[in-house]
């Protein structure tokens, strides 16, 4: 028997194949796991249904997939319908994946000084408090041991040129991670992020990924970049029984990037001869 069998849960936010929430979806599907996934909302006028298209071609067929239905998080109502749907279908959950994330793309790329107000709400409402709202409202769904992902990244630790504004929402998040901990500690409900290196993603293009997969590359101990299917791993660890004693924890998965205090082997590159 596998892993995850037996149980059920949420996986928010895929948004295609190279999304790493359907990294992590793949394993614990095959691993017995049964999980509901949302999607964007598809716009009125998109007759082809574009969002929900996507993901279908990844759950239509898979037999752990128990259902497909739109989200959008800066609506209570329609995050409350997701959760009652999971209820119906399942009483109780497991676990639940947040892979959300959003920034106009005015503010995202200009300077994190020039970012308007508008868009500084919509950016942290989204990519931030929407982790808060899930899980308030999932809580009474939420099993025993049950345990909630989400995925940052370094640069809401450290400075990122380019990263700009989503570097502020995921400190945000980083901490709501570990109040979330706290909070639900007592019931016996683990937080945890992942804060994944470079991949190519539909978020990691708007975010630069090309120019920093290179430098991930020379910088990291490893010196080389990581892949979907480890982050997908280390996910459905954080989310498995096999990681119970684990909360608040912010697991880095970046080839060891992050611990690195200088640009380590890319000065290889970068000094002249005879230097």
């Amino acid at each position: 028997m596998g892993r995850f069998a037996g149980a059920k849960g949420l996986v928010l936010g895929v948004a295609n194949d190279h999304s790493i929430a359907w990294a992590i979806a793949k394993e614990i599907l095959a691993d017995g796991g049964r999980i509901g996934f949302s999607h964007l909302p598809d716009r009125p006028d998109d007759e082809r249904q574009r969002n929900r298209r996507r993901v279908a071609q990844l759950t239509d067929g898979e037999a752990g997939a128990a259902f497909l239905v739109p989200m959008d998080v800066s609506s209570d109502d329609q995050i409350a319908a997701v959760i009652d749907r999971a209820r119906q279908e399942f009483g109780t959950i497991d676990f639940l994946v947040h892979s959300i994330a959003y920034a106009p793309m005015e503010d995202l790329k200009g300077p994190t000084t020039d970012c308007s107000r508008e868009g500084f709400r919509i950016a942290m409402e989204t990519s931030a408090y929407s982790l808060l709202a899930v899980a308030r409202l999932a809580r009474p769904i939420l099993a025993p041991d049950a345990s909630i992902l989400t995925l940052t990244y370094f640069g809401g630790e450290k400075v990122v040129p380019g990263y700009n504004i989503m570097g502020v929402c995921k400190a945000t998040l980083d901490a709501c991670v570990k109040y979330m901990a706290f909070d639900l500690g007592p019931a016996g409900v683990r937080v945890n992020a992942i804060s994944a290196g470079p991949l190519r993603t539909l978020a990691g293009r708007g975010a630069g990924v090309e120019e920093m997969l290179g430098l991930y590359e020379h910088m990291s101990p490893m010196g080389r970049n990581i892949t979907h299917e480890e982050v997908g791993k280390a996910g459905a660890w954080l989310l498995s029984k096999d990681s119970l004693g684990i909360t608040g924890e912010i697991l880095h998965v970046d080839a060891g990037y992050n611990i690195m205090g200088s640009p380590g082997r890319l000065l290889n590159l970068v000094r002249k001869p005879g230097e």
